[in-house]
């Protein structure tokens, strides 16, 4: 029975409402009393069922809840016969809740949005070399998929054939079509708009970025920052004082209807609804917008940053570096050139990508005990030679000797703002790369708006050379720069700027300085939802955007800003209400009650504002984004 009540609120609404306005008619057009309190009787009666049902739940668990007042409230006023004020309470409280949920059920619509794209059937390629249609959640990593023209593309995989322009939106945030070739990486979720493609998948199910995107999001609306957990906690004691407060007006005044009055007006529902959907909102934009915060205390940390420290390569640059210089020493430059490309095909790094692309080997060679050297480059054994490959600081560490030629070839390159990849044989300095990165397109202009935004120091801190570090740091106007840091080095600088009593954000790639990006007070992650990315970070900017991080420093800016403004409503009213019962003749139950509705629905669509909250883009800004449309 309590299960049929509760799911047919909405019904009961509606009759509770139809009862008393008939009732009404009847008096006022027709002069009928009786039917006037028939109806309002049986609205009182099938109005508060659910709410009592939902109040004896609460006091089931041990909770003083709205519904706890509310029942009260209106089971006074019954006994005491003044069915109007137990009628229009009643369907007042029940419509203001179907009111709140309509209007909360929009504040999820990213999530929503996000859960209907999710791919749902999928071709994959059978034994006999056949495409056939399957549930998505039977694709296993390896499949080879068909993908036409307007289908999702049902996981995270690799194109193998084809060519075509997917609308990444839900990944991105934005509309504009990238173009899809051979060994490029595509994501479930976005949208073939043209062309067919062959793809293997590399991620299904929950473990592709869209899966991830979604699960982080759920969590994120579903977490409770430091301001929610303190009205939790004061809602707890405030709504038992409330009711204690109600008595002892009975017991001096000897009131019961004042009482009664005090009960519904001190109900504490905006103070506790309004919190919640400002971050519910507020993650809600993010989501949207290609900027994944992990949770309400996030934004509550994050809107207080005042200390921004970036890494540089991939983060400040475009990271992709091209060779911009090339010396070589002593003899037989070219077998030299044939170990450093040999050694490079052993690295992912940026710096080693533009190297293979630059010089073509003419002999290849195996490569034997690689050892890393954290901070400065890779050490091997090729054909029997020691190789070494890196920076300055690594050749002082292996004792090679640097000619003054080639020290005046590194100060130039330095000063030119080029990072330096040097190889020496047998402890022998055999060449010399100047690698130049392009700063990345709008970075200036964003980093302007970070400053506008509260930001009061921008730092980079890389492991390249100092004079790269700091062309980089004179061209965008940065606080500080410092070079020739380890990840350790990083994660030292960040701990010194907190202990100085500064809030630190980090920005950085998510997987080199996953220790800086874990220590800072907010860790920022640039990249493609990438697994360190996601779990390392307190924020991902999808697709590596930089314009995406002066938006959320803005978004978690105006959400800490609606909360509060929240609270201020919710407490005020409840003040001017509980007053208004001491010192004015025309407060009542029905009023106070049409008040209290009015301000959760207040809190509720001023919390709403932050779906559609935007960033003002500047004409630099407007620029920019015309050249990448281009």
């Amino acid at each position: 029975m309590q299960t049929f009540i509760l799911n047919n609120k909405k019904l009961i609404t509606l009759l509770s409402g139809f009862l008393i306005v008939s009732g009404f008619f009847s008096r006022f057009v027709f002069g009928n009393i009786v039917v006037l309190q028939t109806a309002l009787i049986i609205a009182s009666i099938i109005g508060i069922a659910p709410i009592a049902i939902q109040a004896y739940q609460a006091l089931k668990v041990k909770v003083i809840s709205i519904d706890v007042l509310v029942t009260i409230a209106v089971v006074g006023a019954f006994l005491i016969q003044n069915f109007e004020e137990s009628a229009i309470v009643t369907f007042l409280f029940l419509f203001g809740h179907f009111l709140e949920q309509r209007t909360l059920n929009q504040t999820r619509s990213a999530i929503k949005e996000l859960t209907e794209m999710a791919p749902e059937r999928a071709l994959v390629q059978t034994n006999t070399g056949e495409f056939e249609e399957v549930d998505v959640d039977e694709v296993e990593e390896g499949d080879v998929l068909l993908v036409k023209t307007g289908a999702k593309i049902p996981v995270d995989g690799t194109v193998l054939s084809g060519e075509g322009y997917i609308n990444e939106a839900s990944i991105t945030g934005e509309s504009v079509p990238v173009t899809k070739t051979e060994d490029l990486n595509v994501y479930a979720g976005t949208i073939l708009e043209n062309g067919t493609l062959q793809i293997v998948a590399d991620r299904v199910g929950e473990e592709t970025t869209f899966g991830k995107i979604i699960e982080l999001v759920e969590e994120a609306q579903d977490s409770k920052s430091e301001a929610e957990r303190f009205i939790d906690k004061f809602s707890k004691y405030y709504t038992p004082a409330v009711l204690v407060l109600s008595f002892i007006v009975w017991i001096i005044s000897q009131n019961i209807e004042l009482a009664i009055t005090i009960l519904v007006l001190g109900c504490p529902g905006a103070l506790v609804i309004g919190v919640p959907v400002s971050n519910v909102s507020g993650i809600g934009n993010g989501a949207r917008h290609g900027v994944l915060l992990k949770g309400s205390e996030v934004i509550h940390d994050f809107s207080r940053v005042d200390t921004i420290v970036f890494d540089k390569t991939g983060t400040l640059t475009a990271g992709t570096p091209t060779v911009a210089r090339k010396e070589t020493y002593g003899e037989d430059s070219e077998e030299a050139l044939n170990y450093l490309v040999s050694v490079e095909r052993e690295s992912d790094h940026p710096l080693a990508k533009a190297i293979l692309e630059e010089i073509k080997a003419t002999k290849n060679y195996v490569v034997t005990e690689t050892e890393v050297i954290k901070g400065g480059g890779i050490v091997a054994q090729v054909s029997g030679h020691r190789v070494t490959v890196g920076n300055v600081t690594l050749m002082h560490k292996e004792g090679v000797k640097l000619s003054k030629r080639a020290q005046k070839d590194i100060k130039q390159a330095e000063e030119k703002g080029h990072s330096l990849v040097l190889t020496a044989v047998d402890g022998e300095l055999r060449s010399l790369m100047g690698i130049k990165d392009q700063v990345r397109l709008g970075v200036k202009n964003d980093l302007k708006k970070l400053k506008e935004l509260g930001v009061q120091n921008l730092v980079v801190l890389s492991g390249d050379n100092q004079g790269t570090v700091d062309a980089v740091a004179s061209e965008l106007n940065l606080t500080e720069a410092h070079g020739h840091m380890l990840p350790e080095d990083k994660s030292a600088y960040i701990k010194k700027l907190q202990e100085e009593g500064q809030i630190v954000a980090f920005v950085g790639d998510g997987v080199n300085d996953s220790p800086s990006l874990a220590l800072a007070d907010i860790g920022i992650a640039m990249g493609s939802g990438t697994d360190v990315a996601i779990e390392t970070s307190d924020v991902v900017l999808m697709n590596s955007d930089f314009n995406r991080l002066p938006h959320a420093l803005g978004l978690v800016k105006a959400t800490a800003s609606n909360m509060i403004q929240n609270i201020v409503i919710a407490v005020g009213v409840v003040l001017i209400l509980l007053a208004s019962v001491f010192f004015s003749d025309w407060m009542n139950m029905s009023i106070g009650m049409l008040v209290h509705e009015g301000s959760i629905l207040v809190v509720i669509l001023n919390g709403m504002r932050l779906l559609k909250y935007r960033l003002p883009r500047s004409r630099e800004t407007e620029q920019v984004n015309k050249v990448k449309i281009k």
